[in-house]
């Protein structure tokens, strides 16, 4: 199989080092929709440029368009679709469904590779980006070996993982830290990295920043496992790191050491972690950029930017040459899959000195300032005739020019005109309520009239009988292991009259239609167009809620064959993580499940461990907007610690459309998200 190594490429500086140093790929940003909106990525002629420079060096284009997109602007996003591929790129990254869909739709040809922002973590979530048609999955930077190999092993498209850079604190696509915290949303590009800066844990500083991933030790591993691309993170960094972490790469796939020294000098976090690929996550993960980091770089740039400043001898090329008398000189050159012949003048009689084979394949093999060099070279030439070298220099010029024309021609996407297909109309009626708690206990109070959202592990025949609505949430993330185990479980409380089960990502959507129980969407899917609504509903999800980072005005415009709901109450969770801020370096120890971390005002944000399997980090005050007049189908009560008369309280005042009686906050539903 062949190892893939993916570079990022925030400008072109950037794509230059990455394939002078070795890179089999790049992945770069477009347009409006990609998640490195602060890189200063590409316009459509300097995206054209890329995509020429890179096929003309054997290198694939990977335009990143993984944002989530709003309704107003689904034509802006089918502009930008249709851009990349006139532009000849050769797959598009996405994170956003609606997006996905368009893809289809529209540019049917063009390869999709599932974002890390779709959050895919275990085998249900690959084989259900599978059945959508995504030719490969970004998976998830907290898994370990072992449950990168068995998803490799259960599914047949592509899988690509993270190999080195930057760690986000939370699992991609399940962040809402920085856009809660200041409008600047990480699912639509814009994350303003608030978890950099020094939160508190007890007597812990930085408690929510991790070191850099560094995985490069382990391709060969990760190779047999199954990977077939290593992607290198990091579109906002230098050329001189792109470079240097591509050489490691390189190095490593070629059987030699890499040099993770000069790597860790031009960027690092305190140094790298392991943590995740082998399972080893705890204290020793988390770090921050220090002033050594900083000033360790100057000591190495000039060297590393030294070894890609020359172009780089990526293409084998085979060559034809003949020198006859009273014929035209020709010249045939080929890389194998393309042919390129051109003639040149009718060499003239020597008067003094002829040319000789040996000048020939001297002239002719100059391939210097070109990524092409000389694989195999025949000649032909007659005796006693002369042939100036300029004349055979200019005819080798001219035949790379072609043979590069043509390795870059544009692919001829079939592409198909926008149109927005005719969608049902919300109609809205009395707004239904849908208590979510974590704990059966916690509905001592709540009458059997009333919707529930219960754990899994919660359900039982008493809630089951005492409810007329009961669902089962599936955990937000379901690791290795677990998903056999909460399969098993699924079956044992179907058994027991369960129906419904709330989905917060695509890898449960997958568990529920398994079992043959009707999905219910979460929050987790990040549904915020009307297209992507139509996606959930084709993967047999009969309602859902839509993302709390949509505004009151976007939800008004969605169209959707199925019920759409809000969160309207509760702490709202702003991370979730697997690398847990309050384990130790010898685990969780005695720790019962709860904590928080402080900021630097002192506002304190708490800690729910979910059975030790992942942390979600919630906000500091709860979203309460009963007296705000939002239209929805349904309104989810989003319990987490409360008592049962909390709950009850809440319920009871959420429904007569009261003020609270406790700080809050109206979260993104009335403000304008970057």
């Amino acid at each position: 199989m062949k190892r893939e190594i993916l570079a990022p490429a925030g400008a072109f500086e950037q794509l230059e080092a990455a394939v002078r140093s070795g890179a089999d790929a790049v992945y770069l940003g477009y347009g409006s929709f990609n998640a490195r909106r602060n890189a200063k990525n590409f316009t459509f002629d300097e995206l054209c440029k890329a995509v020429d420079y890179c096929h003309v060096r054997g290198v694939k284009v990977h335009a990143a368009l993984n944002t989530l997109v709003t309704e107003k602007e689904l034509r802006s996003a089918y502009d930008d679709i249709v851009s990349v591929a006139k532009a000849g790129v050769d797959a598009v990254i996405v994170q956003d469904l609606g997006v996905a869909k368009m893809v289809k739709q529209f540019v049917p040809e063009l390869e999709m590779h599932a974002s890390t922002q779709l959050s895919v973590h275990n085998v249900s979530g690959v084989k259900q980006l599978e059945e959508f048609g995504f030719k490969r999955a970004v998976l998830a930077r907290e898994l370990s070996l072992s449950e990168i190999e068995e998803i490799c092993k259960s599914t047949d498209i592509e899988i690509e993982v993270f190999i080195h850079g930057a760690l986000c604190m939370s699992f991609s696509g399940c962040c809402y830290l920085s856009s809660v915290l200041g409008q600047r949303s990480g699912n639509r590009g814009l994350c303003a990295q608030p978890c950099r800066l020094d939160f508190k844990l007890e007597n812990k500083n930085y408690a929510l920043s991790l070191k850099d991933m560094s995985h490069i030790k382990y391709i060969h591993r990760l190779a047999e496992a199954g990977v077939c691309s290593f992607k290198i993170e990091g579109r906002m960094k230098r050329p001189e790191y792109v470079a240097a972490a591509v050489s490691a790469c390189k190095a490593t796939i070629d059987g030699k050491e890499p040099d993770l020294k000069t790597l860790q000098a031009v960027f690092s976090r305190s140094g790298f972690t392991d943590g995740y690929i082998t399972a080893s996550r705890n204290s020793d993960m988390f770090g921050h950029r220090s002033k050594e980091d900083v000033t360790a770089a100057a000591s190495v740039l000039k060297e590393i930017a030294a070894g890609y400043r020359n172009e780089a001898k990526r293409v084998a090329i085979d060559i034809n040459i003949s020198v006859k008398k009273e014929s035209e000189v020709s010249l045939l050159v080929s890389d194998g899959s393309n042919f390129v012949s051109v003639k040149g003048d009718i060499p003239e009689d020597a008067v003094t000195r002829a040319i000789t084979q040996d000048d020939v394949v001297k002239q002719i093999g100059k391939t210097g300032g070109t990524p092409y060099f000389v694989n195999s070279i025949d000649v032909s030439v007659d005796d006693g005739l002369t042939l100036s070298l300029s004349h055979l220099n200019a005819l080798r010029r001219d035949a790379l020019e072609r043979l590069s024309a043509l390795r870059c021609k544009k692919k001829d996407y079939k592409i198909l005109p926008f149109y927005l297909p005719e969608r049902q109309k919300r109609v809205f009626s009395q707004t239904k309520y849908v208590i979510r708690v974590l704990k059966y206990s916690q509905l001592e109070l709540i009458d059997g009239n009333a919707a529930i959202v219960l754990p899994l592990k919660e359900i039982t025949r008493e809630a089951l009988d005492r409810f007329k609505f009961i669902c089962a949430e599936l955990p937000a993330l379901i690791f290795g292991e677990d998903e056999s185990k909460i399969s098993a479980l699924i079956e044992e409380k179907k058994a027991l009259g369960l129906k419904y089960l709330w989905c917060e990502n695509v890898g449960a959507v997958y568990l529920a239609k398994k079992a043959g129980l009707t999905a219910i969407g979460g929050y987790g899917l990040n549904l915020i167009n009307s297209s992507a609504v139509e996606v959930a509903s084709e993967m047999g999800i009969k309602a859902a809620v839509v993302s709390f980072e949509t505004s009151a005005s976007n939800l008004n415009l969605l169209k959707s064959d199925i019920p759409l709901g809000i969160i309207g109450y509760g702490h709202l969770p702003l991370m979730k993580m697997r690398a847990c801020p309050k384990r130790s370096k010898n685990g969780c120890g005695d720790c019962k499940g709860h904590g928080a971390v402080t900021d630097r005002m002192n506002i304190r944000f708490p800690l729910l461990c979910n059975e030790r399997r992942f942390t979600t980090l919630l906000n500091s005050v709860p979203l309460y907007v009963a007296d705000k007049g939002i239209d929805a189908e349904f309104t989810l009560l989003y319990f987490n610690t409360e008592s049962p008369k909390r709950v009850a309280e809440i319920y009871k005042m959420y429904r007569q459309n009261a003020l609270p009686d406790f700080d809050r906050t109206t979260g993104l539903y009335f403000k304008s998200l970057k």
